[in-house]
């Protein structure tokens, strides 16, 4: 017998942005396919279609897209199992509905919302725990069940509006490997008879999702815990469909838990700790008020993409060594599902930030320069290349995300017209102001030289006025900045230019306080 090829399906539904947990399912399924070979699907499941939200099979696309999550097969790629969106399978499903109800593993219901309700009620006040249509509250509803087979179909014949569930054994457990959590074991009485079928011909998840793995021969379901009380349902319905031997292998991640780890994450805990949920940024509408609003997103916030996907590979999986940073070649190397924790995972966004910072620091000051450039166009100011590059070459060691570059290189654009006080009270004296008008007619006219050179002019030059270097050096930053604190100050006046320096220089002097006579 020959292996079996490696090919797992991200599904997402298109009922809003796509939550950063589901970012990270779709980051293990394709690490999983790159480590082991296999292929990459993406199928969009909208059976619910009162549930669609324009837009959001457009944001799944550029989401994966921008976090270099690559599509082999699927929705925006095509493949020998098109079409990949649920609602355009719809005719396929059907068959199989009715094979489960020619062969006693299902049934049709007839009960009305009204009767449901009422069966509902009932058991409520017999205080039975989680009321649900299963296989003992069949035998008092109306269905194919408990009616006769010619009341049956005249029902049918009438078109009376019906849901087609699935018949649950009573006593039976229920069985399954897991690969992130060992053997998982279900009592058939905690699973109910779940609808398949719905009224308006649409299949559920539970079947449509089964039908589909089947039909294009998935390998290995990877999804979130939350689907793992549904999982039981999935087995039996690969049994009575006959599909158990080629079920995939099942693996259910563990949650992401808010920054405090009280429960889920969700988007109101972004909203309120300052965070986004979301890979990119979304415009929705507020379904109670029908008023436009904006969620942020990882990459309008300024989080590079691959620093995203390191910190979300770390959200319940780790490589069993001390290292953390990775590309996505080295994590597809790295990656193993046994190394995917069964707990919880806490969402520490200052570790994202972490991460940012960190590949921002690592990147090329080419490809940083044109955030600068950009910034400095819709401000109206024009910069060469090369001195952005040389801008963002001091700044990236102090900055966490790319729109920082203008906030913290502003004076290399505008002289200062403030200056730091702090520094002013304690280090302006008559005396350092003549070391800096000094320093300033030293530079004046002269080459722009290296930081090298410029430092040991100014120890020189300060020196010479009798004083040390020490005493002097943060009242030419601020001087020269109007900041207490910025990169390597000479590099900054290498940057500034000998004449632009000088001139900073004389008005600060000229401002603060002039020289002793």
């Amino acid at each position: 017998m020959t292996e079996r090829n490696v090919r797992v399906r991200f599904a997402p539904s298109p009922t809003g942005p796509l939550h950063i947990g589901g970012v990270r399912t779709a980051l293990y399924n394709y690490l999983l396919a790159r480590k082991l070979g296999g292929t990459m699907i993406l199928r969009i499941e909208d059976t619910d279609q009162n549930r669609f939200v324009p837009g959001a099979e457009q944001y799944i696309l550029e989401a994966l897209a921008w976090c270099g999550i690559v599509i082999d097969e699927g929705v925006g790629v095509g493949g020998p199992h098109a079409p990949y969106k649920q609602s355009e399978r719809k005719p396929m499903y059907r068959q199989y509905a009715d094979q489960l109800i020619a062969d006693g593993f299902a049934y049709y219901a007839f009960d009305t919302p009204e009767e449901l309700d009422a069966m509902r009620a009932r058991l409520q006040a017999a205080k039975v725990p989680n009321p649900q249509y299963n296989s003992i509250t069949r035998a008092q509803m109306r269905n194919s069940l408990t009616l006769p087979e010619d009341e049956t179909q005249a029902l049918l014949d009438a078109g009376t509006a019906y849901v087609i569930r699935l018949k649950v054994p009573r006593k039976e457990e229920i069985r399954f490997q897991d690969m992130i959590r060992g053997w998982v074991v279900v009592h058939s009485s905690a699973v109910d008879d779940k609808v398949l079928m719905k009224s308006d011909g649409m299949p559920t998840y539970h079947l449509a999702n089964i039908v589909d793995d089947h039909l294009m021969d998935i390998s290995h379901v990877i999804r979130g815990e939350e689907w793992l009380p549904s999982a039981p349902l999935h087995v039996l319905l690969y049994r009575y469909l006959g599909w158990e031997a080629t079920m995939p292998q099942f693996a259910h991640l563990p949650l992401l838990l808010k920054p405090d780890g009280t429960g889920k994450l969700s988007k109101r805990d972004g909203d309120r700790l300052g965070f986004p949920v979301f890979p990119l940024e979304w415009h929705g509408v507020d379904a109670e008020t029908g008023e436009p609003t904006v969620s942020r997103g990882y990459r309008e916030d300024g989080y590079l993409p691959e620093a995203l996907v390191n910190f979300l590979a770390f959200l319940g999986w780790n490589p069993g060594t001390a290292q953390e940073i990775f590309s996505m070649d080295e994590l597809i190397e790295a990656f193993a599902i046994d190394r995917v924790s069964k707990s919880p995972a806490k969402f520490d966004v200052a570790k994202a930030k972490w991460y940012n910072e960190h590949y921002l620091r690592a990147k090329p000051n080419a490809e940083l320069a044109p955030y600068l450039l950009e910034a400095l166009a819709a401000h109206g100011l024009k910069c060469t290349p090369e001195k952005a590059e040389q801008i963002v070459g001091v700044m990236k060691e102090r900055v966490s995300f790319p729109q920082d570059f203008w906030q913290e290189a502003k004076y290399f654009f505008d002289a200062p017209t403030e200056y730091d006080p702090t520094v002013v009270a304690k280090k302006w004296t008559p005396q350092v102001a003549d070391a800096l008008a000094a320093y300033a007619d030293a530079l004046a006219g002269g080459p722009t030289a290296s930081a090298e050179g410029l430092k040991n002019l100014f120890n020189q030059t300060v020196e010479a006025q009798g004083l040390k270097p020490g005493q002097v050096l943060q009242a030419l930053r601020v001087a020269v900045t109007g900041a207490a604190a910025g990169p390597d100050l000479f590099e900054t006046l290498v940057i500034l230019g000998t004449d632009e320096a000088a001139g900073r220089l004389r008005t600060a002097v000229e401002r603060l306080g002039a020289p002793a006579a």
